[in-house]
């Protein structure tokens, strides 16, 4: 028999147990950033890796987590999509963010991805401009960021930070303190009153010295002599989209002398100092905002768009790529010093991902015997439709091949009585002729499509019945809807627009390298498993360690 004086000793050596696991259980970290750099290859971290400094790209390979296979599970490869994806852990099937426009199928009404009439905007000059009326209302579920809100009950705080609306506000969330984005017409850091009815007092001090201005005002000249830029085309070359046509896009960009006629803000977002902007704003933010300052987890995202922009003008084999990335090390590097001297370093945890990748030019692979092509998706449409009045004795049924989908006007179909299983089925049949597409598959009939399980997998994630097209087109390896056949983009499914960097850094996280394929889906499960909280709604994904 346990004598009471025994018992009570029992009891308190239980309750310290259980106190000491308690508080192991929720150590977390002071500040979880998580970066996403719009349109970053997987292959930049090694095709520039001789080039990077110590403290950038470098430092987080070399003392941080690298998975070396992490790919987007799912179509399309679209900006919205991966940003949505990455802070979900869900896909569009889930998340409903289907693309960067789409349609409602019920109503046929476009929707830009965070648009939100019911908003107005606040720092933009007028605040029922369309770029203020955001907000994160038609994402369908929760972020990791949500989550973060919710466990601490909204004592943590969230601010997203990035140049691209789309790039900004999903990742921060619903719940999120706030947003920032740039409008590049008024040259002011923005948001809307689904976050609050006026600007912090510091960002309106930014926007009031216009202090951005600084990096316009300088040219766009390479970082080292253009010699020594061999990982990419010779700088004069007919793959690159101009700024005015028939005056050519060699180093130095006069980025001054354009911005008179292109305009100010929309010269910074197209190059690396738009970078370099993000990060003032987002120091500011860390600083003004004491995010990181007590024990309870604060997250702040930052999403880097120029890459993006100077990706599709000029394409992945370009010097202005190469010059980007080594700027944007250089950048990165001294974000990361500053947050060792604000945060400690052993206090922050970083990710660093892409919301998708992106392709070479298509004649720059031609020209190298490279297998690629175009395609003029309005020809198509305009043919399909010719093609279907004639089945169907009814004009333009067929809105448009957006997303590498068949958007069929659903409401006409409807209101014609048309057989829209036949439609479907004599739209496939038509499409399949043409040798661009590797397949043409009915999204309601997914399953019985002979196409490659992961194809399959990733057309079936992609999926969502209220935003989605009827019918997918997979075009083969190398081409693109592009009319243009200078610059590139994205948006297939294969791995130059799939595979994408992923790496942790800081506080948790041990050096060591992966080649265990992991997906964009695994991330919001990763953060919430070290954070000790729930992962997001519809997460589908599973921490990567």
């Amino acid at each position: 028999m346990i004598s009471p004086k025994n018992r009570l000793l029992i009891i308190l050596i239980t309750l310290f147990s259980v106190n000491s696991a308690f508080s192991q259980a929720l150590e977390r970290p002071r500040l979880v950033v998580g970066i996403v750099v719009d349109q970053m290859r997987w292959d930049y971290l090694y095709r520039f890796y001789d080039r990077y400094g110590a403290h950038g790209f470098r430092r987080m390979l070399n003392e941080g987590l690298s998975c070396q296979n992490a790919m987007i599970n799912y179509l399309p490869s679209y900006t919205a999509v991966g940003h949505a994806t990455v802070y979900t852990g869900s896909v569009p099937s889930l998340h409903g963010i289907a693309a960067n426009n789409f349609y409602r199928n019920s109503t046929g009404e476009s929707i830009y991805c965070t648009q939100d009439n019911s908003v107005r905007g606040v720092g933009c000059p007028d605040p029922n401009a369309t770029q203020g009326r955001m907000s994160p209302k038609n994402l369908q579920v929760t972020t990791i960021t949500d989550e973060l809100k919710l466990a601490t009950n909204f004592r943590s705080k969230v601010v997203g930070i990035a140049i691209k609306d789309r790039g900004s506000i999903l990742p921060a969330g619903h719940a999120a303190d706030a947003a920032y984005w740039f409008d590049y017409k008024s040259g002011n850091w923005i948001t809307s009153t689904w976050y609050r009815e006026s600007l912090p007092k510091w960002l309106e001090n930014y926007n009031e010295k216009k202090s951005w201005k600084k990096y316009i005002e300088k040219d766009w000249t390479t970082l080292y002599p253009i010699e020594t830029y061999i990982q990419s085309t010779p700088d004069r070359n007919n793959y690159e989209e101009q700024f005015v046509e028939n005056q050519g896009v060699e180093f130095p960009i006069k980025s001054a002398e354009l911005s008179k006629t292109q305009g100010e803000g929309f010269m910074i977002c197209q190059t690396p100092y738009g970078n370099a902007m993000t990060l003032d704003v987002a120091q500011l933010a860390v600083e003004n905002e004491q995010l990181g300052a007590d024990k309870i987890t604060d997250f702040l995202t930052v999403s880097f768009s120029s890459p993006d922009y100077i990706g599709h003008r000029f394409g992945a084999n370009s010097a202005k790529v190469e010059d980007n990335y080594l700027r944007l090390d250089h950048d990165l590097g001294e974000f990361l010093k500053f947050l060792d001297a604000k945060i400690g370093r052993d206090n922050y945890l970083v990710f660093l991902t892409s919301d998708h990748a992106g392709a070479h030019n298509g004649q720059f692979l031609l020209d190298n015997k490279i297998a690629a092509g175009n395609w003029e998706q309005d020809i198509y449409a305009d043919s399909l439709n010719s093609y279907l009045a004639k089945k169907f004795d009814a004009e333009k049924i067929v809105r448009n091949l957006d997303n590498y989908q068949i958007n069929f006007d659903i409401r006409k179909i409807d209101s014609l009585k048309l057989d829209f299983e036949k439609i479907r089925e004599e739209s496939v049949k038509y499409m399949s002729q043409f040798s661009v597409f590797q397949y043409v598959v009915d999204l309601t009939k997914i399953s019985e499509a002979v196409v490659p399980a992961k194809l399959r997998e990733m057309i079936i994630n992609g999926y969502n019945r209220e935003f989605s097209g009827a019918v997918q087109l997979v075009l083969k390896a190398g081409f693109y809807s592009d009319s243009d056949l200078r610059g590139a983009t994205h948006g297939s499914w294969n791995p130059y627009d799939t595979h994408i960097p992923l790496l942790f850094f800081g506080w948790g996280i041990n050096k060591a390298t992966t080649t265990a394929e992991v997906h964009m889906t695994d991330i919001a499960a990763t953060i919430a498993a070290m954070l000790h909280i729930q992962m997001p709604s519809a997460c589908i994904g599973k921490p990567v360690f």
